[in-house]
């Protein structure tokens, strides 16, 4: 009942109603490291490696390792450089990156995926600092982006809602064609590559964070490859989804469509045209998926007629029984 009463209309995100996902979310549970033998210590053990409290071993020097970490002895003795590695314990950031471009703000099934996303976001919010970690966010659209440094509690949690509210409000998509742009023939306007974000989000994220990014991947391009591999190498990476039914699959009939600028006709009910979008849309959902598997990524898709806190539930089911 809750949940009803602080249900928003579908297009703009409010507070209330990711305030009320907050009980529904006390039995998720995001994937974790090992757990820390100190409950002082930290709710995890990391199972990346870094500057911590534990020598581990030593290893040959791999490109991008800390150089403060060398191991100039047993440098000295094998002629190779070797760097140390350490096991450290501490709590986890968690960091949303949300890739809010123009595409965002479409949708034919109960909610914009902007909506939805925002509302994602907040239920892994809600997770991490019930489990014990700080959540951040970097939140991007083109030409602006806005970091939310990473809190724990109740604080951390409002600090995000609150910033996912003002981010994701319609009117913000200003000239990028608000609520008519989306789709395959909407993700035509105007895109900042998502590489961008990643590229940003690696120079800026500590080691050992859980990051989850929240997209349509309409912006995704080839330079993503590079910083998702780069950004994987010290942290978790969970990859979302975000679909509307109409972006890969309609009826026959004629659509209007809109890129904010230009308008045209989508007709379906020419030969072979519901093929070809059905045929698009099917790269669209194959694409970014083996992407982010690829580089050993989770991966859940979430549509705009799905309930969020029971999709992030049953997906993280299976994530948390990945070794």
């Amino acid at each position: 009942m809750t949940g009803r009463r602080h249900a928003g209309d579908g297009i703009h995100l409010t507070a209330a109603e990711l305030i009320a996902l907050r009980p529904r979310c006390h039995a998720l549970r995001l994937p974790m490291r090992q757990a820390a033998a100190s409950a002082l210590a930290g709710a995890y053990r990391s199972r990346f490696r870094g500057r911590g409290v534990d020598f581990v071993e030593s290893r040959n020097y791999q490109p991008g390792d800390d150089i403060r970490n060398m191991d100039w002895r047993v440098t000295a003795r094998t002629g190779r450089a070797h760097t140390k590695v350490f096991q450290e314990e501490r709590e986890r950031p968690v960091l949303v990156v949300l890739d809010a471009g123009p595409s965002l703000y479409f949708g034919t099934r109960r909610r914009l995926k902007s909506v939805a996303a925002g509302q994602l976001a907040a239920a892994i919010a809600w997770s991490a600092v019930r489990r014990g970690d700080r959540i951040g966010g970097f939140l991007f659209a083109p030409g602006r982006h806005l970091e939310i440094r990473p809190a724990g509690g109740r604080r951390g949690a409002m600090r995000m809602i609150q910033g996912l509210v003002d981010w994701l409000e319609p009117g913000n998509a200003g000239g990028q064609g608000g609520g008519q742009a989306g789709g395959v023939a909407g993700a035509a306007a105007e895109l900042q590559p998502l590489s961008l974000a990643l590229e940003r989000v690696r120079h800026a994220v500590r080691p050992g964070s859980l990051v989850i990014v929240i997209s349509d991947f309409f912006s995704l391009d080839e330079n993503s490859n590079r910083h998702l591999s780069r950004l994987r190498q010290h942290n978790d990476v969970i990859a979302c989804q975000v679909l509307d039914a109409a972006e890969h699959e309609l009826p026959p009939g004629r659509y209007p469509i809109s890129d904010g600028e230009h308008a045209a006709v989508l007709d379906m009910g020419l030969p072979g045209s519901r093929q070809r979008y059905q045929a698009m849309g099917k790269e669209h959902l194959a694409e970014p998926r083996r992407l982010f598997q690829k580089h050993q990524c989770g991966w859940l898709t979430l549509h705009t007629d799905d309930d969020p806190v029971d999709v992030l539930g049953r997906e993280l089911r299976v994530l948390v029984g990945r070794p």
